[in-house]
């Protein structure tokens, strides 16, 4: 069944672009050199094509590949919003956490978790353990794939709570000292702060000072300036 799909992909494969990307994501994986937009225009294709059941057992074959555009087209198949039935899908993305080894891969296919998030959000009960995980891609990624919770602008009371709940988290990362760990706690409060900026302002009172300085730096990014008499114009 893969061999096609993977034809299709090196067909647009790029030796000298294969090797700044794999200087670039320093993950020891083959790498074809293939674009993004490529890889989009593949696996819209191939969802078209595919009924929900193939394209998971598709997902799950390219992924075990560990190419690194394979494992970008696994992820953008089950990217999604309305997929039915989706428990099959939701338990595939569960189950790559442990395989995250760089920030591209993992965004790409938590990306697809958010969508199955949003549509069962009782899920976030299994991501929670995510947060006490030894693997730091593993950790990153509880915050990674909560995102959608940072976009809303009426949120209902029961995603106020979840909210709440995901900051619990955050704030739980402060005290570790992984930058990409610290990258993940500032991007979460940044675009939180475009929608409910007196929160993140709070967040900062109380946990900024043990971030590290770039992440209180970039969750602040667009926080309103608050005036003083010693700044007033």
């Amino acid at each position: 069944m893969i061999d096609r799909y993977l034809a299709q992909i090196r067909e647009h494969a790029d030796p000298d672009r294969a090797a700044g990307m794999a200087a670039y994501h320093k993950a020891e994986r083959r790498y074809f050199g293939v674009a993004n937009p490529v890889i989009n225009e593949l696996t819209l294709k191939w969802r078209q094509e595919l009924d929900v059941a193939d394209r998971v057992k598709l997902a799950d074959l390219l992924w075990r590949t560990d190419i690194y555009e394979a494992r970008l087209a696994a992820a953008k198949l089950l990217t999604q919003a309305r997929i039915r039935p989706d428990d099959a899908a939701w338990g595939l993305i569960r189950s790559w956490a442990p395989e995250f080894d760089s920030w591209a891969i993992a965004d790409h296919a938590c990306m697809a978790g958010q969508k199955r998030l949003v549509a069962n959000p009782v899920r976030l009960d299994e991501v929670e353990p995510w947060t006490g995980s030894d693997h730091m891609w593993t950790r990153r990624a509880a915050l990674v794939i909560t995102l959608p919770w940072t976009k809303q602008n009426n949120p209902k009371p029961e995603d106020l709570a979840r909210r709440e709940r995901i900051l619990g988290w955050a704030a739980g990362y402060v005290p570790d000292r992984d930058w990409f760990i610290q990258k993940a706690i500032a991007w979460w409060l940044r675009d939180l702060s475009k929608h409910d900026a007196a929160r993140v302002r709070a967040f900062l009172d109380t946990h900024g000072a043990g971030m590290k300085p770039f992440a209180r730096k970039e969750a602040a990014k667009y926080l309103p300036r608050v005036e003083t008499p010693g700044n007033s114009p």
